[in-house]
C-alpha cells in the first residue's frame, strides 16, 4: 500500500471517529444566568374550606420560556421546604397540559416539597428575582427580611425585581439605598381591587394588593378587562396583573435579561 494511500485512509478513520463521537455526545445547554424564583410557603385563609398556596401555572409559564432560554432557575421560599399548591389554580378551568405534566413529574414535585429558604440565598448569584403568586403570598412575602434583602441587592446590582399577581407583595417592602419605597414612581400593575371582588377572597386577605402599592407610591395600572393579561415593563421592575398575565410576564422579563446588562 502506498505512503498516500495509507495517509487518506488514516484521514478518513479520524473523520469518522470524531463524527462517532459528535452523535453520541450532545451538546448541553448552555446556561445563561441564574434566576432566583420565589414562592409562598403559606396555605390557609381565616375562615374558608379551601387551600391557598403557589397558583401553578405563576411558576410553570415562567419557568418553561425561562429554562428554553438557557437560564437557570433556583426555587426559595420563605422558610425553605414545601409549597404548597393552590387548590382553585389545580381546576380544570386553569392547569393546562404543561402543568399537568409537571404535577405528574416527580423530580419537579420534589423540588417544590425542598425549596431553599431565603436566608440561605446570595443575591449576588442571580440576575433576577421573580415573584410567584397565589394568596398565600399576600401573608409570608411582606414582612420576610430575608426576601427584602436578596431582592434589594439584586436590583442595587443591576439585576430585576419582577412578580405576576398577588406576587407583588414581595415588592411592599423593598427599599432604594436612601430608605425610600423602591416602587416610588414606579409603573406597576398587580392583582386588582376588582378582581379581589369578583373572586369571592376580598373578606380573605390581610390587605389589598392594589392599595397597597398605591400607598406606597407607584403608579398602579391595571387593565380595563378584569383578569384579562396585563404587563408593565418600568426599567428594571417589570409585573403582570393576574394568572393570566403569566406567559406574557415571562416574555418581558426574558426580553429585558437579554437586552439589558445585568450582571
Amino acid at each position: 500500500m502506498s505512503i498516500l494511500k495509507q495517509i487518506v485512509l488514516l484521514a478518513l478513520s479520524l473523520l469518522m471517529m470524531k463524527t462517532a463521537i459528535a452523535e453520541t455526545s450532545p451538546e448541553l445547554p448552555i446556561s445563561t444566568g441564574k434566576i432566583l424564583v420565589v414562592m409562598t410557603n403559606h396555605d390557609q385563609y381565616p375562615s374558608r374550606g379551601d387551600r391557598t398556596g403557589l397558583w401553578l401555572t405563576e411558576l410553570t409559564h415562567v419557568y418553561d420560556v425561562l429554562t428554553a432560554a438557557g437560564y437557570t432557575v433556583d426555587f426559595v421560599s420563605p422558610q425553605g421546604g414545601k409549597v404548597p399548591l393552590d387548590q382553585r389554580s389545580l381546576g380544570w378551568l386553569y392547569r393546562d397540559a404543561a402543568a399537568q405534566a409537571y404535577l405528574d413529574d416527580p423530580a419537579f414535585m420534589e423540588r417544590l416539597q425542598s425549596t431553599r429558604a431565603a436566608a440561605d440565598i446570595d443575591p449576588a448569584a442571580y440576575r433576577a428575582i421573580f415573584y410567584t403568586g397565589g394568596h398565600g403570598t399576600m401573608w409570608d412575602f411582606r414582612g420576610n427580611k430575608a426576601l427584602k434583602h436578596i431582592a434589594e441587592e439584586i436590583y442595587r446590582h443591576g439585576g430585576i425585581v419582577s412578580s405576576v399577581c398577588h406576587g407583588a407583595a414581595g415588592l411592599l417592602d423593598l427599599e432604594t439605598e436612601d430608605g425610600i419605597p423602591l416602587i416610588v414612581g414606579h409603573r406597576v400593575t398587580g392583582f386588582s381591587n376588582v378582581e379581589e371582588t369578583l373572586v369571592g377572597i376580598k373578606s380573605q386577605v390581610p390587605y389589598l394588593l392594589q392599595d397597597e402599592l398605591e400607598t406606597k407610591g407607584a403608579r398602579y395600572e391595571k387593565s380595563l378587562i378584569p383578569f384579562g393579561s396585563f404587563v408593565v415593563t418600568d426599567g428594571r421592575i417589570i409585573t403582570g396583573q393576574n394568572p393570566g398575565s403569566s406567559k406574557e410576564v415571562a416574555q418581558a422579563l426574558l426580553t429585558t435579561l437579554q437586552n439589558g446588562k445585568q450582571p
